[in-house]
C-alpha cells in the first residue's frame, strides 16, 4: 500500500469513528473553551516565538503546541511545514481547515489558539519591582499584568497610564487612577491587556516651585509630582500674602528655548473667580512684588 493510500485510509476510518460514535462531549467542550481567548485576539498577527496551540476534533495527532519559527513557520503531524506567519487566528484556522478538507476529512473543526504572545509582547514601565516585556499568554487584566511584573513599589504614583497602538498606527492613551485600581477594585478600570500595549506607572518624585517676594513664607516649596500644583496653592503652601503684596503676580518659566517668559496673573480676578487657576510646572518661580499704592 503507498503513503498516499494509507493516508485516505486512515482518514476513512477517522471519519467513519465519528459517524458511528459521535463525539465525546469532553473533546467538543475544548474548542469552545478556547473560542473567548481567540476572539479577544482576533486582531493579532501570528509571528516569530509565538506559542500556537492546535487543536483538531477529527485528527487527535494534530491536537499539539507549537513554537513558531523564526521563518514564520511550525512543524505539523501529518502536514509538515505550516506557515502561519502574518495570519491572525482565525486565518490559521481557515487554511489549515482547508488543507486538512482536501487530503484527509470531509470536516475539519479546526481551533488555533496563540498561548504565548511574544512576537509583540507588553511592556511595564515604570514603578513596578520587575519592569520590562512580559509575553502574555491568553486573557490577561491590568491587575493580573501588573501582578506578573512582580506589583507595585512603594515609589508608584496615583497614576496608571494603557498606551495602545492600532494597525494603521494611531495610540491612544487610557489614564487610570492608581486607587481605582487597587482600593476600589471595580472591574470598570482593571481593563483587558493586549499584545503590544505599553502599560507605564510613573513613580513619584518630588518638584520644587519658587514663591519670592511679598508673601510670608517665601523660598523654595516643595509638592508631589502627581499633585495639581497651582498658583492659588503655592501661595496658600507660602502663608498667603503679605499686607504690601501687589495684586499683580509674575510667574516667569523657562521656555522651550532657554529663554524665561513671564505670565502676569492678576490677584483679584483670580480670587473672585473670573480668572482660571494657573497650574505651575517643576522649577516654575512665582513673584509677589509690593506694592506701592
Amino acid at each position: 500500500m503507498t503513503p498516499r493510500a494509507a493516508r485516505s485510509t486512515k482518514a476513512a476510518l477517522l471519519s467513519l469513528a465519528i459517524l458511528i460514535f459521535g463525539s465525546a462531549p469532553v473533546v467538543m467542550g475544548q474548542p469552545a473553551a478556547v473560542k473567548e481567548t481567540t476572539e479577544d485576539t482576533a486582531d493579532y498577527t501570528i509571528g516569530p516565538k509565538d506559542l500556537i496551540e492546535i487543536r483538531v476534533l477529527e485528527i487527535p495527532e494534530l491536537n499539539v503546541e507549537r513554537r513558531v519559527k523564526e521563518n514564520g513557520t511550525i512543524d505539523l503531524p501529518m502536514i509538515g511545514e505550516f506557515s502561519v506567519n502574518g495570519l491572525s487566528p482565525m486565518q490559521a484556522n481557515e487554511r489549515l481547515a482547508t488543507i486538512l478538507t482536501a487530503e484527509y476529512v470531509n470536516r475539519a473543526n479546526v481551533s488555533i489558539v496563540v498561548k504565548e504572545f511574544s512576537n509583540k509582547p507588553l511592556s511595564i514601565l515604570g514603578a513596578v519591582a520587575r519592569p520590562g516585556s512580559l509575553n502574555i499568554a491568553g486573557r490577561y487584566t491590568l491587575l493580573q499584568a501588573i501582578s506578573a511584573a512582580g506589583g507595585l513599589t512603594e515609589q508608584a504614583g496615583k497614576k496608571i497610564f494603557v498606551i495602545r497602538t492600532a494597525e494603521n498606527g494611531e495610540s491612544d492613551v487610557l489614564e487610570i487612577q492608581t486607587d481605582d485600581l487597587f482600593r476600589i477594585s471595580s472591574a470598570k478600570w482593571n481593563i483587558p491587556i493586549y499584545p503590544s500595549d505599553v502599560v507605564n506607572i510613573p513613580a513619584r518624585t518630588t518638584v520644587k516651585v519658587f514663591c519670592l517676594g511679598e508673601v510670608r513664607a517665601p523660598g523654595a516649596l516643595e509638592f508631589d509630582s502627581d499633585d495639581r500644583i497651582s498658583l492659588l496653592s503655592v501661595i496658600a503652601q507660602a502663608g498667603g500674602l503679605t499686607d504690601r503684596a501687589s495684586k499683580r503676580i509674575t510667574i516667569t518659566r523657562r521656555g522651550a528655548q532657554g529663554k524665561d517668559v513671564e505670565t502676569i496673573v492678576d490677584y483679584k480676578d483670580l480670587i473672585g473667580g473670573r480668572l482660571r487657576d494657573p497650574q505651575l510646572q517643576a522649577d516654575d518661580v512665582v513673584i509677589v512684588k509690593q506694592s506701592f499704592f
